[in-house]
């Protein structure tokens, strides 16, 4: 299903577009070792206009090695020379741009893994609108759009579509995340987060989302709890949110919420192993009512509070900026 932003979310579109290189400290003041260690490897990739930038941004800021728009085929020479040089922690940027080498790097990546590499892929997306929202914003081309075209407009579209159709086998290795409705300092958040997960481990990200604004298009699981009692009905609660105290004494009193809560904990419970099994690095649970702010909201905090213990949680709730 494609969402599209609202126009209060509207406001918030502009991205940071320039990324410092980080400095490479000198050889001489590293840290002596015995033999090269293999790096932490962020790729960060996903669509054009969906915050890259942002994202590298937030990997700098971690002490990264970032290096934006590292052409595919210079990868594995690259990760090389890095190891060489005892590098820990390397970020690296891979967009569209290198269309002609992009059909053979899910291949690369997937060999880079079996060879017992610390790699995480994440792809940043974001619905059509959204994206055409943001290039008018910056008045920027689209890097597959054609300055020929008449109708410039559609001309957008166009490249667009065509960008995922080139990212579509990328996108199935990666972790996805939707900035559609993100501000900046969300995702920032966002990223910080995720790599700061092992990267040998099976990671649950738990989300909470208001249908009216669109499913999030990085979900592996969308759960719908809109049959749920409503607190934005009972006026003591309704300025309130899932994660305050009146608000889950309210739904942990409904007996259909403990039923779909343990519902979803089971159907969870069941298949995460075998998930871990195929090497997946995060799987994305969405919880959706219909303002985002009460039962998904609470949901989402009692199953990252019930999995925590046996499995790496993050949260997130989509319309309440916080997690």
């Amino acid at each position: 299903m494609r969402a599209s932003c609202s126009k209060r979310a509207r406001a918030v579109h502009r991205w940071p577009s320039r990324v410092r290189r980080r400095e490479r400290p000198a050889l001489g003041r590293r840290h002596a070792r015995t033999h090269a260690a293999r790096p932490e490897v962020v790729l960060i990739t996903g669509m054009s206009g969906s915050g890259k930038s942002v994202a590298l941004r937030a990997l700098e800021d971690a002490g990264y090695y970032c290096v934006d728009n590292l052409p595919p085929e210079l990868l594995q020479p690259f990760l090389a020379l890095e190891q060489q040089h005892a590098a820990s922690k390397v970020a690296i940027a891979m967009d569209v741009r290198s269309a002609a080498s992009l059909p053979a790097l899910p291949a690369q990546l997937q060999a880079l893994r079996e060879q017992g590499l610390a790699l995480k892929t994440l792809f940043l997306d974001a619905t059509t609108d959204t994206l055409v929202h943001r290039y008018s914003e910056t008045r920027r081309r689209h890097p597959l759009s054609r300055a020929d075209e008449a109708d410039q407009q559609r001309a957008l579209v166009d490249a667009i579509e065509l960008e995922r159709e080139l990212l579509a086998a990328l996108r199935e290795q990666a972790h996805v995340i939707d900035t559609s409705l993100m501000r900046a300092s969300q995702l920032l958040a966002c990223v910080r987060d995720l790599v700061a997960a092992p990267a040998s481990h099976l990671t649950l990200v738990f989300e909470s989302f208001a249908f009216k604004r669109g499913i999030p298009v990085d979900a592996d699981y969308v759960f719908d709890v809109r049959m749920l009692p409503n607190p934005h009905y009972e006026p003591p609660l309704r300025a309130l949110t899932g994660r305050d105290a009146p608000v889950a004494e309210y739904l942990r009193a409904q007996p259909e919420v403990a039923l779909i809560e343990g519902q979803i904990r089971d159907f969870l419970a069941h298949w995460l192993d075998a998930l871990a099994r195929q090497q997946r690095s995060y799987v994305t649970v969405a919880i959706g009512c219909t303002g985002g702010q009460h039962r998904s909201v609470y949901l989402v905090e009692q199953l990252a509070r019930h999995f925590a213990p046996h499995w790496t949680t993050l949260k997130r709730h989509r319309e309440i900026g916080a997690g």
